[in-house]
């Protein structure tokens, strides 16, 4: 699986989770000791117990913590979120540490894991407010140049103008080449070196080149590139450059080698069948936990429209090789929702009922998907499957819209993590680029990491 999975895991995320580590065993040894000297200065404290409790604590709030993507630099969160998705982590690791103590059945000291989660909220929030106080992240930054001003370098410009886009990038410049598009980069620093590649490389301490010009042919340096290359500094094409930075395809700037050269999606058919049973066991455990939620969805949709009201909603969508499925939804919509034919869901849809509204937000709707997944029209990670209303206009307009196609749509995905919302043609475009940055680097791992952070997704109501 290629490292560019975990763009987010940079050295200042590294900062961040070392200082949580140490809030929390920090907050084993102030637990302690207000116990024993204050708070029950009678109670016999093992020390193998508390050990325990530390340890066990550590792991899954960072499981915790990544999942809500709080080791994500790059995560656009004012302070106040974040103690927000700090609270629901200890809340969350609180529980499990209960559940782990009752199943060993180890003793405690009376509130001993209250005291303890209370202090390690405390010390995690204070670490995070000394880190926003600090540069942190500007640790391990590197000087980025780009050979290239024009279409393919303003895509740096245009996706990557944010001051979270860029941490960890100091983008020394912009340089200038024959052949570029004049409708190139408007606010970025242009550079007309006059002397060798190799000799500004080294003077301003440059450690990557990008390729985004755009005529490539008896134009670029290419014995200066090669001597920046034996200096140890990296060179990258933009299209490369721009997925491990951003998670996502620059679609239009991919040339059909793009496709052909790209990983095999092809799949045994043991794979076929351990993946389906992985999936489906995965359901079943799922359906065992959120079975009082769907009830709970059901109650609501019919006190809203009615005992006569349908529950359920079907659709048509496209799956796996282009073969039609029908999904399965709670209902969220007005039961005449769709009498003028299909339209695109907006962000304030006026069609939404009042428990629909509560329903996407927390993606509880798509809980009746889970028959999918068990059927085998579905996996639990993949692109979300689109309706062929859609999809036949979008084969034709979108480059490399049906690479979706070669594989099985999921239950969540990177896209529906990546990108907020979905209601037009360009928003097809938009998600596509992450569904075949996906579709490149999809993995166990990586499939693991999706499910982690869907959970922020469910917490926060964010994205579809």
């Amino acid at each position: 699986m290629n490292s560019t999975l975990f763009n987010g895991i940079k050295p200042s995320s590294v900062i961040v989770i070392f200082t949580d580590l140490i809030a929390i065993f920090c907050t084993y040894f102030l637990c302690n000791y207000l116990l024993s000297h204050y708070l029950s200065p009678y109670a016999d404290i093992d020390q193998k117990n508390q050990w325990l409790q530390t340890i066990v604590f550590a792991i899954t709030i960072s499981i915790f913590i990544l999942s809500v993507g709080l080791y994500n630099v790059k995560l656009r969160e004012t302070f106040t979120g974040i103690v927000i998705r700090i609270f629901a982590c200890v809340i969350f690791s609180y529980l499990i540490d209960k559940l782990v103590y009752w199943v060993i059945n180890a003793n405690q000291p009376h509130l001993y894991a209250e005291y303890f989660s209370a202090i390690a909220f405390i010390a995690l929030v204070f670490t995070r407010y000394l880190l926003s106080k600090t540069s942190y992240q500007k640790l391990g930054e590197k000087n980025v140049l780009v050979l290239g001003a024009g279409e393919r370098a303003k895509i740096i410009e245009q996706y990557m103008r944010r001051k979270t886009d860029r941490i960890g990038l100091n983008f020394v410049g912009f340089v200038e080449m024959l052949g570029d598009s004049p409708d190139g980069i408007k606010f970025e620093k242009k550079l007309d070196l006059d002397e060798p590649l190799e000799t500004f490389a080294i003077k301003n301490h440059i450690r990557e080149i990008v390729v985004a010009c755009d005529e490539r042919r008896n134009v670029l340096p290419n014995e200066s590139l090669a001597a920046c290359k034996r200096l140890g500094i990296t060179i990258t094409n933009i299209v490369d450059f721009f997925e491990h930075e951003t998670g996502q395809v620059a679609v239009t700037q991919v040339y059909p080698s793009w496709i052909i050269y790209g990983p095999s999606h092809y799949y045994s058919h043991l794979h076929k069948a351990l993946d389906w049973t992985f999936n489906t066991l995965i359901s079943l455990a799922i359906f065992s936990i959120v079975w009082p939620f769907m009830l709970v969805a059901i109650i609501a949709i019919k006190l809203e429209d009615g005992l006569t009201a349908p529950v359920l909603y079907s659709q048509i969508r496209v799956g796996l090789d282009g073969k039609l499925f029908s999904i399965y939804k709670f209902r969220s919509m007005s039961i005449d929702a769709e009498k003028d034919g299909a339209k695109w869901a907006q962000t304030q849809d006026p069609r939404v009922t009042k428990v629909g509204h509560v329903l996407r937000k927390y993606r509880i709707d798509e809980l009746p998907q889970l028959f999918n997944v068990i059927r085998g029209d579905m996996g639990f990670v993949g692109p979300r499957p689109e309706r062929p209303q859609f999809t036949k206009e979008f084969e034709l307009d979108i480059p490399y819209y049906n690479q979706r196609y070669s594989v099985r749509p999921g239950l969540t995905g990177w896209a529906q993590l990546k990108y907020p919302y979905g209601s037009s043609k360009q928003d097809a475009i938009e998600k596509l680029k992450y569904d075949l940055y996906y579709i490149k680097y999809r993995g166990f791992l990586f499939d693991l990491l999706i499910l982690l952070r869907t959970t922020e997704v469910i917490l926060f109501g964010k994205g579809r």
